[in-house]
């Protein structure tokens, strides 16, 4: 899969790209990011990419031409319909089903604006899907890119060192969307606080049981809306609603 970054700030994701887990998607090709520098694709001695809005009001607009000749470069480098994607407040929310989607697609055209935002025109022209991290502004779309190809990269195979390791993900429908459960590491006692005995156990009943009610017990308390989802879809089993209808300790 490729992803086509448009952004005015290239460097930014040079670290990203070269850091951490997810860069083994990289490195390899299983994703592919090309990276163009808006101000490229701008005329003029100081390249231009934003003016002031018509109407008046604070900030400046990117312009729509820059943008337009910049994506013409990708699409005829790509020789494909890959999606244009914008980040934006007004998109869609990202959620995990959604990251899914992307880590089994061919990629896309992540525009990241910047300033008040993007000329309307160059939108309702090239723009194909928006998409938002939540009900926040940011500075720049690039952190919201980043954010997608790291949750696309870590669900491409052999990327993640356990391949089972994000079967366990909090908001993953394919398990039941709840939220993950506390995890746990050495020493066995830390500042005088142990860990749950169900760990130490050994008996792996025993834990699965003890996690999907730590599970239950996170997800009711902390975002109840999942809750709610899960059992819609059947997703919760009479031991579950059993233990959800105790009353608090």
């Amino acid at each position: 899969m490729r992803f086509d970054v448009i952004t005015l700030f290239p460097e930014l994701f040079e670290p990203f790209l070269k850091s951490g887990v997810t860069r083994r998607a990289y490195e390899t090709g299983l994703v592919i990011v090309r990276l163009w520098n808006l101000r490229d694709f701008a005329e003029g001695n100081y390249r231009r990419v934003d003016d002031r809005p018509f109407g008046g009001g604070p900030g400046m607009v990117m312009m729509a031409q820059p943008l337009a000749r910049c994506l013409d470069s990708i699409k005829t480098d790509r020789l494909d319909d890959a999606p244009v994607v914008l980040f934006s407040p007004v998109g869609q929310v990202l959620t995990h089903a959604g990251v899914e989607v992307w880590s089994a697609s061919a990629g896309a055209v992540l525009v990241c604006g910047r300033y008040e935002g993007i000329d309307q025109r160059f939108i309702d022209r090239h723009v194909d899907l928006q998409i938002s991290l939540g009900d926040f502004v940011l500075s720049g779309g690039e952190i919201a890119a980043m954010a997608l190809l790291d949750a696309v990269a870590r669900l491409q195979p052999g990327v993640l060192n356990d391949k089972g390791s994000h079967q366990e993900d909090s908001f993953n429908p394919l398990l039941d969307g709840l939220l993950d459960c506390g995890h746990y590491t050495r020493p066995e006692v830390w500042d005088g606080e142990a860990v749950p005995a169900a760990l130490m156990s050994g008996h792996h009943a025993q834990i699965n049981r003890w996690r999907r009610d730590r599970r239950l017990e996170m997800t009711q308390s902390k975002r109840p809306d999942l809750l709610v989802a899960a059992r819609a879809a059947g997703n919760l089993s009479s031991e579950d609603e059993a233990f959800l209808s105790r009353p608090p300790p």
